[in-house]
């Protein structure tokens, strides 16, 4: 029988940056012309916002603010090191990355055995150095477990659950930074490079009917304009908490130690389009976060995914993931937190179960 933990965790893009420029999303999007400017002016944010943001766009706020995720991180580290796992699965997005044109499933197994990963691939796209002062280029190992990646995949199919299946990364572009920043942020003092534990890593469409349309990432009002025809969307809340639930029931059969991770923040800014991109939709995240910490999973499955798209919490769906195998396994949530941010593109939450 398997031994199981679960964890929550964030894989906040701007935390492989210096303080300095860890608010670059909040200043990109105030260059946006199609946002009224009355809401780019700091003088109408929340008070909190503009404490934030105060006379250095939010320079001091970002070592506060990492700090706090740090501490997150460390937490989430030191259970995987007390529980030593044999493999750790982690539900990450993929953000135009692996999943682009030719194909988008809603679940992809990604059965890799030990990939080369280049951790600062995404900042790169925005130009932003490394808080480590190491290379651009610089690589890492991430360890995999392809044969237990192969049987997650061939179980959950085998009941009833519609799920991909990858044996190798797409190339010429970097490893979806779900995952690459999921294994950085636990190793964050080596910048990745000395994380012992292999990862089997399932990629979700959390981006829906935004993953090719809008590239999985930032658009300007002026192309948002033009969507008249979205995606497809995801796959729903719902589906995503059997998915894990399916997963789960799969692990439950083998004789692994097993942790398994939801890796990404709650509402973002740059998908929160009712609040022009400037913040994101706290509210909903508060409610989802007081559902988590009073178990009630009957909040989480009733919430739709209008509701999510709405809110800008398309990556939440890792984390209904993650949610789906606790309650299978009977798992309660032993530990969590809730990091808010007004000018930091995303609120992230923490949490343990086991």
């Amino acid at each position: 029988m398997a031994e199981v933990i679960g964890l929550g965790m964030t894989h906040y893009p701007l935390l492989l940056s210096p303080d300095s420029q860890m608010s670059l999303l909040l200043r990109m999007t105030l260059t946006d012309p199609d946002i009224p400017e009355e809401c780019k002016d700091p003088n109408n944010w929340s008070a909190e916002a503009r404490r934030q943001w105060s006379d250095d766009e939010g320079v001091a706020a970002a070592t506060q603010h990492r700090k706090e995720l740090l501490d997150g991180l460390a937490y989430c580290r030191s259970k995987i090191d007390e529980f030593r796992p044999d493999v750790i699965i982690v539900w990450g997005d993929d953000q135009y990355e692996n999943f682009r044109e030719e194909v988008v499933p809603p679940f992809c197994v990604l059965a890799y055995s030990d990939v080369e990963v280049e951790p600062f691939g995404v900042l790169r796209r925005v130009g932003a150095p490394n808080v480590w002062g190491l290379p651009d280029d610089t690589t890492y190992t991430m360890h995999g477990a392809p044969d237990f990646a192969k049987k997650l995949a061939t179980e959950v199919l085998a009941d009833g659950i519609d799920c991909a299946y990858s044996y190798q990364p797409r190339t010429g572009i970097h490893f979806p930074h779900s995952f690459a920043n999921t294994q950085t942020f636990l190793d964050y003092e080596n910048a990745g490079r000395k994380f012992p534990y292999p990862i089997v890593p399932i990629a979700v469409n959390c981006y829906g009917e935004h993953v090719i349309v809008r590239r999985g990432g930032v658009a300007r009002f002026a192309e948002i304009a033009r969507e008249d025809v979205l995606d497809p969307p995801g796959p729903s809340p719902r589906r995503c908490f059997q998915f894990g639930q399916a997963i789960a029931r799969s692990v439950a059969e083998t004789d692994q130690r097993v942790a398994m991770v939801a890796s990404s923040s709650w509402s973002h800014a740059f998908l929160n389009d009712k609040d022009w991109h400037i913040h994101p939709d706290t509210a909903a995240d508060r409610r989802l976060y007081a559902a988590l910490i009073a178990g009630d999973y009957d909040a989480w499955n009733a919430t739709t995914t209008a509701e999510v798209v709405g809110a800008g919490q398309h990556e939440i769906l890792n984390w209904f993931c993650l949610l789906g195998a606790m309650s299978e396994l009977g798992l309660p949530l032993r530990w969590s937190t809730f990091v808010e941010s007004e000018i930091f593109n995303s609120n992230k939450a923490f949490a343990y179960f086991g």
